[in-house]
């Protein structure tokens, strides 16, 4: 493992953020884990890095920065109905989609174009168009930093939620995921719940979709909300949807007849969606200084050049205040703050 002093990290994050690690390494494999740890690098303060797709970095991070780059997809068992699948967390998310779209295993082609790597997936519980990963996650394997040692953690034991996990909370910074393991199905039945998929699907003309059909219909999907970061810096949805009380949507409705909502049958609670408060608000399109919110997607915080973190977290806490004062509502980023 190669350590790097005041090493620039922004071409590893999505919001082309230009900030600096006092050190910087590659983790490749799990030697280079049991290297980090016997020289004690985890005692140090660190940052685990993915696919720097879901972070927003405010200031230079006064520590060393581990680069997650462990590569490789297995197979772990297979049978005539289905399939075990071992992937690496440092894989690019969308690369394992298409491998296994392409395999004709399905599961995952709903999640389609999401941003990062497979090892932030359970972290984050990914999850868009009917389908969350905690669907087909079979588990996740991990380096744990205080002992040095491997284990596997059941889906049980990963305590999802929406956009949430165990790795969110008492586990944050435990552990370092080092695989996530798949069970996915030969003859899958695609999940078309979704209405803007159905729309997509029906203006192809395809009424019997396979799941090389959802995955394209994803993507044109997702191509048409959310910009590119690779041409305007941004780390997709920058809030997660709040969930209110029945009660509480019931008011809303009453003064915003046009609210949209979405039943929780886990919770009983009603989904609102983030990016329409905000838009009500009058942020879809402004922009403030080198920032501002998408002109196609209210939800979506972007760089446009040269802002740094703290203007856009400015931005965030502006429309953050503007939400709650309009409906009541708090919105909680999604994005993790350094």
């Amino acid at each position: 493992m190669k350590l790097t002093a005041d090493y620039s990290l922004k071409k590893y994050n999505t919001f082309g953020i230009d900030v600096r690690a006092s050190l910087f390494a590659t983790v490749f494999s799990t030697d280079d884990l049991q290297y980090a740890y016997a020289n004690k690098l985890f005692t140090q303060k660190h940052l685990l890095l993915g696919g720097g797709s879901n972070i927003l970095f405010t200031k230079n991070f006064d520590g060393i920065v581990l680069k997650n780059a462990t590569q490789g997809i297995r197979v772990l068992e297979e049978t005539d109905e289905s399939v075990l699948l071992q992937v690496a967390s440092g894989e690019l998310w969308h690369r394992v989609v298409l491998y296994c779209v392409t395999n004709g295993w399905g599961g995952i082609e709903n999640l389609s174009l999401i941003p990062g790597t497979a090892g932030a997936a359970p972290i984050q519980n990914i999850g868009a168009y009917g389908v969350e990963l905690e669907q087909v996650l079979a588990s996740v394997e991990v380096f744990d930093l205080s002992s040095g040692v491997s284990k596997i953690l059941s889906v049980d034991a990963c305590k999802f939620g929406y956009r949430d996990s165990i790795f969110k909370h008492e586990a944050k910074g435990k552990y370092f995921i080092q695989s996530i393991h798949l069970r996915l199905h030969k003859n899958a039945k695609p999940n078309v719940g979704y209405g803007a998929l159905q729309q997509v699907l029906s203006e192809k003309n395809i009424t019997h979709p396979g799941i090389q059909d959802i995955s394209e219909a994803v993507i044109q999907i997702r191509k048409s909300k959310l910009p590119d970061p690779a041409l305007l810096g941004n780390a997709g949805s920058f809030f997660k949807n709040p969930e209110i009380t029945k009660t509480a949507f019931e008011t809303l409705r009453k003064e915003f007849p046009s609210a949209p909502g979405y039943n929780m049958l886990e919770t009983g609670n009603v989904k609102v969606p983030a990016g329409w408060l905000i838009e009500q608000c009058g942020w879809k399109g402004r922009r403030i200084g080198n920032t501002g919110a998408h002109k196609d997607q209210a939800l979506v915080l972007v760089n446009y050049g040269g802002a740094t973190g703290a203007e856009i977290l400015a931005l965030a806490l502006q429309i953050q205040d503007s939400v709650k004062q309009t409906f009541g509502i708090e919105i909680v980023p999604e994005v993790n703050i350094i």
